[in-house]
């Protein structure tokens, strides 16, 4: 894959869509996504789409994950926890942006390969195997929570892991369709924004949904 497709990527699927953070635009031109997709699909690495991984998950849409990104409103130093880490295309391009990340995956298997890919890339991600719809209460508080991954509402450990001032970045809504939502953790509580229409594999675990 060449940088070319990439900047056609960037220009064609996130610009063009009114992604316009400086900083998520260049991890995206970075971080080469078709090392975070199987062999097989590696030529359809910049497309329109989210791609199939292994144990039924995905990796998401390039816009999806940079509209989430922009949201989640990072900056260098930050500390992040990556809630679903399956490919760690993800945990990648927040690592890319100077954040400090966490990165939690329920199927061992997947974030091993994550793991190794990552660091094979030199991106310093801490991936943990456990149920994210806990949080990782280990390294809170965060300065937010973005996740690939529908959930009923916010899980109430992510907010309690989140810092005031802190935002949560999730799909939330019933099995079949949702909404990219932005929960912000302010002094009085959490304030609710919800954003693009979506449909992501469910949040399995003790607070989200049953497998």
């Amino acid at each position: 894959m060449s940088e070319a497709e990439r900047e056609r990527m960037v220009q064609g699927q996130l610009v063009a869509r009114g992604i316009a953070d400086p900083a998520v635009l260049a991890a995206f031109r970075a971080v080469a996504r078709e090392r975070f997709v199987p062999a097989s699909r590696a030529h359809l690495a910049y497309h329109d789409r989210a791609l199939p991984l292994s144990d039924g998950q995905t990796i998401s849409q390039p816009y999806m994950v940079a509209k989430t990104t922009e949201l989640a409103r990072v900056r260098p130093g930050a500390r992040v926890l990556d809630v679903g880490t399956g490919s760690g295309y993800q945990a990648a391009i927040l690592a890319a942006m100077g954040c400090e990340v966490w990165s939690i995956e329920r199927i061992a298997v997947l974030a091993e390969r994550a793991a190794a890919r990552l660091a094979e890339l030199g991106f310093e991600v801490r991936v943990v195997v456990g149920d994210g719809s806990r949080g990782w209460p280990e390294a809170a508080p965060y300065d937010a929570i973005v996740c690939a991954a529908a959930a009923p509402d916010l899980p109430p450990s992510w907010g309690a892991q989140l810092a005031v001032g802190g935002r949560a970045v999730l799909p939330i809504g019933g099995r079949a369709m949702q909404h990219l939502t932005v929960v912000e953790r302010t002094a009085e509580g959490f304030e609710h924004t919800r954003h693009d229409p979506c449909v992501y594999v469910p949040l399995v675990g003790d607070e989200g949904w049953s497998a």
